[in-house]
């Protein structure tokens, strides 16, 4: 699983998460949980959703990409 989701894309997917997260927290509301799916993506770098597609955010300094 290579990755496909970098630098900017991956700091907002973090912050967006726990921002997501903490929102669930104060509203006592199970929705933030959300918020764990953006926080994954930007923490382990792979996105699901961009793999068909073959989008990639990340620079790469491989001989493949």
């Amino acid at each position: 699983m290579a990755q496909n989701v970098g630098g900017i894309d991956r700091a907002l997917r973090i912050i967006v998460g726990l921002v997501i997260i903490g929102w669930g927290l104060y509203a006592q509301n199970w929705w933030g949980a959300i918020g764990l799916i953006p926080l994954g993506t930007g923490l382990i770098g792979w996105c699901p959703l961009y793999a068909p597609f073959g989008i990639k955010t990340c620079k790469h300094h491989s001989a493949e990409g």
